[in-house]
């Protein structure tokens, strides 16, 4: 019998007057790469948007005239389905089977809610959960042992890693919001074990079970300090965060407009130096074959004149003898007096002159001709000549603007977008950690007013069995050692940070690049542990950028650009069976043995080679000849 769990087939967007914009998926290994800008993140996130998220899609300008998604899945029984959403949002429409128009009303369709409801099974994360195998089960929310509903959101920041989450310094199991922790870790533990939460029994106001008022405050102290502390390091001034968060969009806004018109400005110039190149070399080209066709036509010339002299010399030559008379024959040789003018000769002098000055006239005629070819070509020569040195000059102009002003330029606008973007992410965290300490020291204030009110008290928020700990750590353990990953063969799941320890190292504690390859082993190998022991899982995960360390490796440690982690990394995931389905985002490009595959897509970001992206560009006007 199979496992549950999901496979993506299909992804299209579709608007009036619009050409569809579509990406399909296979089982197995899956892998998009190319250059920035082209719509490979958003790829992710429309996914996300598709499986019930409910944050809005990015506005950005190639999605407009869009009004329609499309996401195209089937279970791994081989039972397909379709998926449609507006791009504004709201709820779905499903119907059986693989579809890439976009749906009418039909008899046989569901409507989807997109909100989640343990009451009614009409809703898309009811709907994905059922196909998961996951349907009705419970997670703990809070320490008081209070579960809610699971809803496939639980799940989906498990399987869906983005390129700003997968670099983060939390454990994977955080999302940066401390009240959600709980839920997160309890949806973690359902899927190592298969088990869910349904049997805990909610700790009342008053027992044993919960701390005195003395140690709850103690223990919010703790916490604030621990969190004061870290706020302390992302920001000097909490109270502004907001304003800097609204300044920090404002200014990534402006500056992707700039980028976006700067890096139209670089393709506009770079296809105008190609096309400077073509037409230099082929006027070069043209220049030297007319030079060749004037040698060859001066040398003809010259033989026209040798041919019309001898000629002449043959024309003059039977003249005179009609004129004189008492000379030998030119034609047999004869002397005047054995001439017989009354009757034939071997050689008629008089048709021979008419003959040779017939042959004169043609000569004459064709150098006329040749020389009308030659001047045509003489003026086309100097036509060239008066314009190659001026596209030279313009190729020399472009080319100097590209290396001097539009290059720096743009990488200038390229570095200060990641920092600009870099810098919003630790805003967005130390707004979360700056929203905690408010929380905190409301419970906090709550408490110490209202020393009869029990609902401050904290308990367990329950563990992970050691056991399954060991066996997950063992499985992440021979992910890392099948990328060869350095210390990758000591690898221990800490219960309390709840994170990974590699080689006697906390995972977020390493650099950017290690921590967004060890995030993609801690994701895959949850994956794999599912699978190998039969617990349930969606089947499939989605990595945006796991190979960062390859392209920006942020010490000497970092840097495992000399190794052939990459190689190993996708010769491991390239084995994926049926059942397992792993879709990696990348900007470098793969080894020639992954690009070869049949599930693997390049985005050019050149109009004129290949794929451009995602979205496809709108045509362009042909271009008004001029003439020179």
């Amino acid at each position: 019998m199979s496992m549950p769990g999901l496979r993506l087939r299909h992804l299209s967007f579709h608007g009036l007057n619009r050409l569809p914009a579509s990406v399909s998926f296979g089982p197995g290994l899956n892998v998009i790469y190319g250059a920035s800008e082209t719509g490979k993140s958003f790829i992710v996130e429309a996914i996300d948007f598709m499986l019930g998220g409910q944050t809005a899609l990015r506005a950005v300008e190639q999605r407009d005239g869009y009004d329609q998604i499309l996401l195209v899945a089937e279970t791994l029984e081989g039972e397909q389905f379709t998926l449609q959403r507006s791009t504004d949002g709201g709820a779905f429409r499903m119907r059986p089977g693989f579809h890439v128009t976009p749906l009418g009303e039909a008899v046989g369709d569901r409507l989807l809610s997109d909100q989640h409801s343990e009451k009614s099974p009409e809703n898309m994360s009811s709907f994905l959960l059922e196909k998961c195998g996951l349907a009705g089960k419970r997670v703990r929310k809070n320490k008081l042992n209070v579960t809610n509903s699971l809803s496939f959101r639980n799940i989906a920041r498990l399987v869906i890693v983005t390129e700003d989450e997968i670099i983060q310094q939390r454990s994977p199991l955080k999302d940066g919001n401390p009240t959600a922790d709980t839920a997160n870790f309890a949806t973690f533990k359902l899927l190592l074990s298969g088990g869910d939460d349904s049997a805990l029994v909610t700790l009342k106001p008053k027992g044993p079970e919960f701390l005195s008022r003395e140690a709850q405050l103690e223990l919010l102290d703790d916490l604030l300090e621990d969190h004061r502390r870290r706020l302390k390091e992302l920001s000097n001034k909490p109270e502004e965060l907001d304003e800097q968060l609204q300044r920090l969009e404002s200014s990534l806004s402006q500056q992707k407009q700039a980028l976006t018109a700067t890096e139209a400005d670089y393709r506009a110039l770079v296809d105008r130096r190609r096309d400077l190149r073509k037409k230099a070399e082929e006027g070069s080209d043209r220049r030297s074959e007319i030079a060749e066709l004037l040698e060859r036509f001066a040398l003809l010339d010259r033989h026209y004149v040798s041919d019309i002299a001898r000629l002449q010399g043959i024309e003059e030559g039977g003249s005179l003898f009609g004129v004189l008379g008492q000379v030998p024959c030119p034609l047999c040789g004869a002397d005047p007096g054995h001439q017989r003018k009354d009757g034939d000769c071997e050689g008629n002098v008089e048709a021979v002159v008419t003959a040779a000055r017939t042959e004169i006239a043609k000569i004459e005629l064709l150098r006329k001709e040749l020389t009308e070819t030659a001047n045509g070509l003489a003026r086309e020569g100097v036509s060239f000549d008066r314009r190659l040195p001026k596209i030279a000059e313009e190729l020399q102009t472009v080319s100097s603007e590209l290396d001097r002003l539009i290059g720096p330029k743009l990488a200038q606008l390229r570095t200060a977008y990641a920092g600009l973007a870099d810098k919003r992410g630790e805003v967005k965290e130390a707004l979360a950690v700056f929203r905690t300490v408010q929380n905190i020291e409301a419970r906090r204030m709550k408490i110490d007013s209202n020393p009869d009110d029990p609902q401050g008290a904290l308990a367990s928020d329950g563990d992970l069995s050691t056991m399954i700990a060991d066996e997950f750590s063992k499985q992440v353990e021979k992910t890392l050692s099948a990328w060869s990953f350095p210390g990758g063969d000591r690898v221990h799941f800490d219960p309390k940070s709840r994170d990974l320890i590699i080689a006697g190292k906390a995972r977020g504690a390493r650099g950017k690049g290690l921590r967004a390859i060890t995030h993609a082993a801690f994701t895959i190998g949850l994956l794999d542990f599912c699978k190998d022991n039969q617990t349930p899982h969606p089947g499939f995960v989605i990595l945006d950028s796991p190979l960062l360390s390859y392209r920006a490796p942020e010490s000497s440690e970092d840097d495992l650009s000399e190794t052939d982690l990459d190689e190993r990394f996708y010769a491991y995931l390239a084995e994926a069976q049926d059942d397992r389905q792993v879709i990696i985002i990348e900007n470098i490009t793969p080894p020639a043995v992954i690009t070869a595959g049949s599930n693997v897509e390049m985005f050019s970001g050149n109009p004129n080679t290949g794929r451009y992206g995602f979205f496809p560009l709108p045509p362009t006007p042909e271009p008004i000849p001029v003439s020179d």
